[in-house]
């Protein structure tokens, strides 16, 4: 089988070689984004018997740098590693001041043997889905355990593994442990033909990666004059400016702040900003942000410090079920009301949980967003107490990354 798939990926390669190497020659940003992703690990120094974790993006990477920072207040003297698929998750990984990172080149022998022979790993960790077949199957047949932690799977994603269930049970026969987020995710490798000895439910870490619940008050502060819109997808923008007109007339006092999640977006968010005839600035001005009345949130990493001064968040890409919603765990921590839309997918357990407790508010289609973020802007009695109940459900969910850390300590040994 792996002789199969290395095949498949070479071949799939070569087709695509023309028009790789001429954009190689006319884009130099290509260029050398290709050059990081299949040499960067040569900036590292060999490290035997490293802990690699492997992250795709941002959210990953924090999952990571949660790891990382356990990992070493525990007391772990091995080197850990750290690396990610996208620009943004690599720059996200330097930001959080990660030692060792680097961008994973692609899925196919020519450049995972000579990483695995560079790096010498005691073990390897993948965070959440990044199921990486080739990768996988060269660290079992080199006996470096695989572990994946954080683990989700979408049930949109076992109807795709089940067309090819031959594929995931090769995959899955190659990692050592399954460390599920949730019971659901966990029925569901299960369901897939995953042995139960190598399956356990250990909670989601993003419960343990924000401020701790002894450091932040449940109750918002009354400087707080900000509602964020953060992590909006293609579609959310209309909706969510149509309710911050409204909203300028009736809370003369509130600033306002849109996060795309993707910043390559941000043309397009300006462009439809500038048609509703409402002053905007970019957050990287930096002129006088506590006297903007709306801000576009222009660079990676940001988000949270909107939040720690948020009286109310609606979090994006939650009205197309495409896009499966966003994180709204981060929100929550900062203990005020989180309203999202009805397609959850990626994150089915957090909006379960928050809806259960009252501290999220799940609206059916984009014409609510307004009567609802209204609604709970003039009610502080009200929304004080729905944020409590968020930041409550934040604290007793807690505890993944203790479970984590233990697989790891068992299996890299």
């Amino acid at each position: 089988m792996s002789f199969l798939y290395h095949t498949i990926i070479g071949f799939s390669l070569l087709v695509a070689s023309p028009a790789i190497a001429l954009r190689a020659i006319f884009s130099s940003n290509f260029r050398s984004d290709v050059l990081k992703r299949i040499f960067g690990y040569k900036i590292l120094k060999t490290m035997n018997g490293c802990i690699w974790i492997h992250a795709a993006s941002i959210g990953e990477v924090r999952l990571g740098k949660v790891l990382i920072s356990t990992l070493k207040a525990k007391g772990e003297a091995r080197p850990i590693v750290l690396s990610t698929f996208t620009s943004a998750g690599f720059d996200q990984a330097k930001k959080e001041g990660v030692e060792h990172v680097f961008r994973m080149p692609p899925d196919f022998v020519l450049w995972i043997n000579p990483l695995l022979k560079h790096l010498c790993p005691s073990m390897l960790v993948l965070i959440e889905a990044e199921m990486w077949p080739g990768l996988i199957c060269e660290c079992n047949r080199r006996k470096i355990p695989v572990l994946l932690a954080n683990g989700r799977i979408t049930q949109k994603s076992v109807d795709r593994y089940r067309l090819f269930s031959f594929v995931f049970k090769w995959i899955a026969k190659n990692i050592s442990f399954f460390s599920m987020r949730t019971k659901k995710d966990a029925d569901r490798v299960l369901g897939l033909g995953v042995d139960p000895e190598k399956v356990r439910v250990n909670g989601n870490i993003k419960f343990d990666m924000l401020v701790s619940g002894e450091d932040i008050s449940p109750l918002e502060n009354e400087e707080s004059i900000w509602v964020v819109f953060g992590s909006t997808r293609p579609g959310d923008e209309g909706p969510v400016m149509e309710a911050i007109v409204k909203l300028y007339q009736d809370y003369p006092e509130l600033n306002f702040v849109i996060a795309p999640r993707h910043l390559e977006r941000l043309r397009e968010v300006k462009e439809l900003m500038v048609t509703y005839g409402i002053e905007f600035q970019l957050h990287s001005e930096k002129l006088s942000l506590e006297n903007s009345r709306l801000v576009l949130l222009d660079q990676l990493g940001e988000l949270n410090g909107y939040y720690a001064k948020a009286r109310l968040a609606f979090v994006g890409g939650s009205f197309n079920p495409r896009f499966g919603g966003q994180n709204i765990i981060e929100p929550a921590s900062y203990g005020f009301p989180v309203v999202f839309g009805r397609h959850m997918n990626n994150f089915e357990e957090e909006a379960c949980l928050l809806i259960e407790s009252g501290g999220g508010i799940q609206i059916n289609n984009p014409q609510e967003l307004y009567v609802v973020l209204n609604q709970l802007l003039a009610d502080q009695e009200e929304r004080q107490r729905l944020g409590k109940k968020a930041w409550e459900t934040v604290v007793k969910n807690r505890g993944a990354v203790n479970k984590t850390i233990e697989l790891i300590a068992r299996l890299a040994n």
